[in-house]
C-alpha cells in the first residue's frame, strides 16, 4: 500500500460518515411533510429543544425603560413569564412539525411576515439536487454534531437553521434556530405585554406618590407658669 492512500482513504471515510446525518434528515423531512407526529417524535430531543427555544425567546427580550434596578428586575422577571408559555407551545410534536413544514408556527397565531418564503419551501427533500443543496449549506461541529440551513437556497434572515446532534447511533433533532422573522413577532408580542405592564406600575407609581393635603396644625400651645405669691 502506498503511503497516500492512507490520507484518501480517511478523506473518504470522513465524507462518507458526514453523509450520514442527511439519512435521517431525510427521514425527517418525509415524516414533516406526510405530517407523521409519531415519526418526527422519535426524531427530536424535546428536552435540548425546549431549553434552546427558552434562551432564544428571552434573548429576543429587551426589558428596557425602567430606571430603579428593582423595577428593571421585576419587569425582566415578568418577561420571562410571559416567555414561558410561547416556548412550551412550540415545544409539543405537533406544532414542531409545524413549524419543520415552513418555518412558522401558526398555532401561536402571530402575523407573518410580508416577506415569509412559499409554505411548501420548508424542510422537503424531493430529489437528489436538493438534498446535495442542503448538504452545501451544512456546517459539521466536530464529529457529533452538524448545523444544516433550512431552506438551503433562501436569504439568511428567512432561514431557521436545525442542529443534528448522533446520538446512540442515530442522529437526532435537538436545535431549531428561529428566523430572524420569527424572533422579532415573538419579540414584539411579549413587548406588547411588557408595555402594558409598565403602563399599570407607572399608574400604581403615581397612585402612591401623590401628595396627601396638609392637615392643620392641632399642636397646643403651652402653658404659661404661673406665678407664687410670696408669703
Amino acid at each position: 500500500m502506498r503511503w497516500w492512500t492512507i490520507p484518501l482513504l480517511a478523506a473518504l471515510g470522513w465524507f462518507a460518515y458526514t453523509l450520514t446525518p442527511f439519512w435521517s434528515l431525510y427521514g425527517l423531512a418525509q415524516a414533516v411533510q406526510t405530517g407523521d407526529v409519531a415519526a418526527v417524535a422519535q426524531r427530536v430531543n424535546f428536552r435540548t429543544l425546549r431549553l434552546s427555544l427558552a434562551k432564544q425567546v428571552s434573548a429576543a427580550i429587551r426589558a428596557e425603560g425602567a430606571a430603579e434596578p428593582r423595577e428593571r428586575q421585576r419587569l425582566a422577571d415578568a418577561a420571562a413569564a410571559l416567555a414561558l408559555p410561547v416556548t412550551e407551545a412550540l415545544v409539543t410534536p405537533q406544532n414542531v412539525v409545524d413549524l419543520l413544514d415552513d418555518g412558522w408556527p401558526q398555532a401561536l397565531d402571530l402575523p407573518e411576515a410580508t416577506n415569509r418564503h412559499d409554505r411548501r419551501d420548508g424542510l422537503r427533500i424531493p430529489d437528489a439536487a436538493r438534498a446535495l443543496r442542503y448538504y452545501l449549506a451544512s456546517e459539521m461541529r466536530g464529529f457529533r454534531s452538524v448545523v444544516i440551513a433550512v431552506p438551503p437556497d433562501r436569504p439568511r434572515q428567512e432561514q431557521f437553521r436545525i442542529r443534528m446532534r448522533l446520538h446512540d447511533w442515530g442522529w437526532r433533532l435537538t436545535d431549531i434556530e428561529l428566523s430572524e422573522d420569527l424572533r422579532g413577532r415573538i419579540a414584539d408580542r411579549i413587548s406588547a405585554g411588557l408595555a402594558r405592564l409598565r403602563e399599570r406600575s407607572g399608574q400604581e407609581k403615581v397612585g402612591q406618590e401623590k401628595p396627601s393635603q396638609d392637615k392643620p396644625s392641632q399642636e397646643k400651645a403651652a402653658p404659661e407658669p404661673v406665678p407664687q405669691r410670696g408669703r
